[in-house]
C-alpha cells in the first residue's frame, strides 16, 4: 500500500470519527430537549387536568 493511499485512508477515518462523535452530542442533546419537552407535557397535562376538575366541581355544584 502507497503511502498515498494510506493517508487519504487515514483521513477518512478521522473524518468518520469526527463525524460520529458530532452525532454523539447531537443525540446528547437531543435526549436532553425531549426530557424536558416531556416534563413540561406532563406539567400541561397536569394543570389541564386541575382546571377541568374545577369545571366538574362548578357543574356538580350548578346542578345541586
Amino acid at each position: 500500500m502507497s503511502i498515498e493511499l494510506f493517508n487519504r485512508l487515514e483521513q477518512k477515518v478521522t473524518s468518520a470519527v469526527e463525524a460520529l462523535e458530532l452525532l454523539k452530542m447531537e443525540a446528547e442533546e437531543l435526549r436532553e430537549e425531549n426530557s424536558r419537552l416531556k416534563q413540561e407535557r406532563e406539567e400541561w397535562e397536569r394543570r389541564l387536568s386541575d382546571l377541568l376538575g374545577k369545571f366538574d366541581e362548578v357543574d356538580t355544584g350548578a346542578g345541586n
